[in-house]
């Protein structure tokens, strides 16, 4: 009886720290937005060695008194595999000091604020108070009518109200620049066939045309628009061989041999995912002459042994419930949207890890 007592003990106690886990997962993300804001893994980047505490306090130009509070908040961040540390011994001109030194890790290399492939932005822009105050609204908007949370927090819908708020619509083009470098350079290094015997392609989506500028300048042949909303691409100017159109892509999308569509039909509903594949079906040749779609999306399926991948995909499907219309979508559903909207076969190359290359074809 007592060591039965003692298992219901400890599972109480267990739930009770796993809930607790849950409650305070945010401060995993504000303590690592805290630190991007304050510039750490650059400061910790440039000093070029192990960094002291006293070093990083006096780099930061904050009081001595906060050296404490730095501390807790790089033993969370270390605790969270973004930075590393290592015993250091320095001598100096008045006196030697030794201790524990800061490193970076390899995911707060991807923060660092001048490398091509920074994250930084989409950190940023996804922990922005207005993406945020959504989520406090998520069990208003399931009783009642509204189409998302974040229509009922704010009253318009996301794409509705970045044509309203330059910050909005800044700092998440932003985002989705930073995103798209990366993403980029892995599709022309590791997939970059997928471009080949092209004459033409639209980036539906394009933002401020970071996908497309890099495909022009992989393939100089190639003619290259990125098709955004009005808002979005205004004032952009193109090159040789890319330009810029706005336009709404519910009503129509520019002629080329394929259409791009990098991250973007996960945010629209099934419905609207099949109106908007019906206007590319429009426009595109057929297979033999060359004619298909393009698209860099999440394939959500189960990776044996990465639980980790299977959060991250949960999180960005709760991600479009709440910002969007849209959805992650396993390879049946897409399959699916696919015959819905008239295409004939498709070909998914999941070299993205979270995302993959899915070749579809009229």
């Amino acid at each position: 009886m007592a060591l039965q007592n003692f298992e219901l003990s400890k599972e109480l106690l267990d739930s009770q720290a796993h809930i607790w886990n849950h409650i305070f997962s945010f401060i995993n993300s504000m303590s690592l937005k805290c630190a991007v804001q304050l510039q750490i893994p650059d400061i910790i980047h440039h000093h070029g060695s192990p960094m002291l505490l006293s070093e990083l306090v006096q780099a930061l130009g904050i009081k001595q008194e906060r050296t404490p509070f730095v501390h807790r908040l790089m033993h969370i961040l270390v605790h969270s595999s973004f930075f590393m540390k290592q015993s250091v011994f320095k001598t100096r001109d008045k006196g030697d000091e030794g201790g524990e030194g800061y490193l970076l890790a390899p995911a707060s290399r991807l923060l660092l604020k001048d490398k091509s492939l920074s994250v930084r932005p989409f950190l940023l822009a996804m922990l922005d108070p207005m993406l945020l105050d959504p989520w406090q609204d998520l069990s208003k908007w399931f009783q009642n009518n509204d189409v998302n949370p974040f229509h009922t927090t704010h009253g318009w819908m996301f794409w509705d109200l970045a044509g309203q708020v330059p910050k909005l619509n800044q700092f998440f083009n932003e985002g989705m620049a930073s995103d798209a470098r990366l993403v980029t350079s892995m599709v022309l290094k590791h997939c970059g066939g997928v471009f080949e015997g092209l004459d033409s392609i639209v980036d539906v989506g394009g933002g401020t045309g970071t996908v497309a500028e890099a495909i022009s300048k992989a393939f100089p042949n190639i003619r290259c628009i990125s098709f955004d909303l009005p808002h979005v691409v205004n004032g952009l100017v193109g090159s040789k061989n890319l330009s810029y159109v706005g336009g709404d892509m519910f009503q129509a999308i520019p002629n080329a041999d394929a259409i791009l569509f990098k991250w973007i039909l996960h945010d629209w509903s099934d419905e609207e995912c099949v109106k908007i594949l019906k206007r590319c079906r429009e426009v595109i040749p057929s297979k033999e002459n060359g004619g298909k779609l393009i698209i860099i999306d999440m394939v959500m399926k189960v990776h044996e042994g990465e639980n980790g991948l299977l959060e991250t995909q949960l999180f960005f499907d709760m991600l479009m419930m709440t910002l969007m219309t849209g959805r992650e979508r396993s390879e049946e559903d897409w399959a699916k949207l696919f015959v819905d909207a008239g295409f004939s076969d498709y070909k998914i190359t999941p070299i993205l890890r979270l995302r993959s290359l899915i070749e579809v074809y009229p």
